[in-house]
């Protein structure tokens, strides 16, 4: 993993030329918010002691700007060395998620081709071995080209009529195509994990894989105000025996990665840059095995804007913003042991898009992976001790 975490490897086409923001593990001091910059990683938590602060400005990006950096945390190479999960430790520098107090919310089904994934998990009732052969007889009668249909329009609606005629209409098909986008809680503030990190699966899944998403950054005010990488890890099995397994599914031990850095608005990055992404993933697994793919934001189903409309509402709110992940279309059928791809412990996972650089995980056991232990009270008390809260 060390070969790819370095500065050149992670950071966006156009280097620190953007407004990113990353958070990092200060030795004896804590978690700090951080700008990036050619020279270093700066510490600007004095002026901002959580990302909930910047989130609360009109333009994070504008705010950043006025401000003078703080103390220089150390070069970006040598804090990524501090990332990888044999150097992670409290007496070394190292990347956190760019996600402090803010909850972590995902959308599903939000690509067709994912979208026909999820109504073949349900019908094979999470058993992988059944999926192919579930997988070529939904195709028949459904079709593969479900991306044109709007969801909520009339034709969504006669759609959905023809499908249940035909015995197959689905949960997953509801949110696919309904009036309701699905949004549900990948984890509570405090518990994803960032770069270099190990990604948790839970031991009792033997079919899973990653997915590799941009995760919008939403202002309280319901504002897109930036972007970053996320991998939504995806227990497919579990997921599959029921709807109402999702919770176990999704929301576990060190359930999902963010970063690099987080990406700010401003003149070199906006939403149109979000919805015209492409994002890539490679999974190296430790037998040699070897797959890559990728996922387009030009062909999802509903639009980013939309999607933070269904998450941060009058109906709901978010006083210290939120993070929401888009969904992908990537939802793998490679074979790997001659059987339907599913991760092996110890596979490294790269997310990559030009304008926000490179997420790199591995995997390994939710169960060996240290436990959740800082939360918001050990983030508030190590703020009030440093005289910021």
């Amino acid at each position: 993993m060390q070969e790819i975490l370095t500065a050149r490897s992670v950071l966006p086409d156009d280097g620190t030329d953007g407004c990113l923001v990353a958070r990092v593990w200060r030795p004896g001091i804590g978690p700090a918010i951080a700008v990036m910059r050619d020279t270093g990683v700066f510490d600007v938590t004095r002026n901002f002691p959580t990302l909930a602060d910047l989130l609360n400005k009109p333009d994070p990006a504008e705010a950043l700007s006025r401000v003078t950096l703080g103390e220089r945390i150390g070069s970006i190479d040598d804090i990524l060395i501090g990332s990888m999960p044999e150097a992670r430790a409290a007496e070394v520098a190292h990347f956190l998620a760019p996600q402090d107090i803010q909850p972590v919310k995902a959308a599903g089904v939000t690509f067709a081709a994912s979208m026909l994934e999820r109504v073949i998990e349900e019908q094979a009732k999470g058993d992988p071995a059944k999926a192919q052969d579930v997988r070529e007889a939904v195709r028949e009668r459904v079709g593969e080209d479900l991306s044109k249909v709007q969801p909520g329009s009339q034709a969504s609606e006669a759609l959905k009529e023809k499908l249940i005629e035909l015995g197959v209409w689905s949960q997953y098909l509801e949110v696919g195509i309904g009036p309701y986008a699905e949004i549900f809680t990948k984890c509570p503030p405090m518990a994803a994990v960032g770069i270099g990190a190990e990604v948790g699966l839970r031991p009792d899944s033997e079919w899973n894989n990653p997915e590799p998403e941009i995760v919008l950054v939403i202002a309280p005010s319901g504002k897109i105000v930036g972007a970053t990488l996320g991998n939504d890890v995806n227990l497919r099995d579990i997921e599959g025996r029921s709807a109402l397994l999702l919770g176990r599914a999704k929301d576990n031990n060190a359930s999902c990665g963010l970063g690099p850095f987080l990406r700010f608005f401003d003149s070199t990055f906006s939403i149109d840059d979000v919805r015209q992404a492409v994002v890539a993933m490679t999974v190296t697994g430790q037998d040699n095995f070897r797959m890559e793919a990728q996922s387009s934001m030009s062909q999802i189903s509903r639009d980013p804007e939309e999607l933070a409309k269904a998450t941060l509402s009058l109906d709901h709110q978010y006083p210290d913003g939120v993070f929401l992940m888009c969904g992908t279309m990537f939802a793998p059928t490679d074979l790997r042991d001659g059987k339907g791809f599913t991760h092996k412990f110890g596979d490294i996972v790269e997310i990559t898009t030009p304008k926000l650089g490179r997420l790199v995980n591995r995997t390994a056991s939710t169960q060996s992976i240290p436990g959740w232990t800082y939360g918001v009270r050990a983030l508030m008390r190590s703020l009030a001790a440093r005289g910021l809260a």
